[in-house]
C-alpha cells in the first residue's frame, strides 16, 4: 500500500531540494531518516519534516508498520515565484525572484512489492509477410 505526503510551498528552490531527494530514494524508512539528520541543508530540514508525515500518515491512516516501509519516490516540483524588487543605482530596480517548491514523497511497504508481480507486455507474434515482388512498369516491359 502507498502513502503520501506534500509539503506545499516549501521556500527553498526546487534546485536545491532535489540534491536531497535524490539522496534518499529507495532507502529503508530508518535508513533515510538517518541520511536526512547528517545532512548540513535548509532542504533536509524540510525533506525531513515530510518523511515524518508520511509516516505518521502510515501509522494512523493505514495501520503499516514503520519497519517495513521503503521511501519509494521522493519528488520535488516546482512552486510560484515570487516576485521583489531591489533598489539599484539611479534610481532603477532589478528583480528578486523567491522560489518556493511542493515536497512530495511517497512510502511503500515492502511486501505488497514483493506480492505484485511485474506486468511484462507479451510482444504479439508478428504475421510473416512475403516479400514483394518488383512490378514491371511499361518501360521495363518494352526493353525485354
Amino acid at each position: 500500500m502507498e502513502v503520501r505526503s506534500i509539503h506545499r510551498y516549501a521556500r527553498i528552490s526546487a534546485f536545491k531540494a532535489r540534491e536531497v531527494t535524490r539522496e534518499i530514494q529507495g532507502l529503508p524508512v530508518s535508513a533515510a531518516l538517518d541520511v536526512l539528520a547528517f545532512t548540513p541543508k535548509k532542504a533536509a530540514i524540510l525533506v525531513n519534516q515530510t518523511l515524518k508525515s508520511a509516516i505518521a500518515n502510515a501509522e494512523n491512516n493505514a495501520n503499516l508498520k514503520v519497519d517495513g516501509l521503503v521511501v519509494k519516490e521522493a519528488v520535488v516540483g516546482e512552486g510560484p515565484t515570487f516576485k521583489r524588487m531591489k533598489t539599484r543605482a539611479r534610481g532603477s530596480g532589478s528583480q528578486i525572484l523567491k522560489r518556493t517548491s511542493h515536497i512530495r514523497i511517497i512510502l511503500t511497504d515492502e511486501k505488497a512489492e514483493k506480492a505484485e508481480p511485474k506486468k511484462e507486455a507479451k510482444e504479439a507474434p508478428a504475421a510473416e509477410k512475403k516479400p514483394k515482388k518488383a512490378k514491371k512498369t511499361a518501360k521495363a516491359a518494352a526493353k525485354k
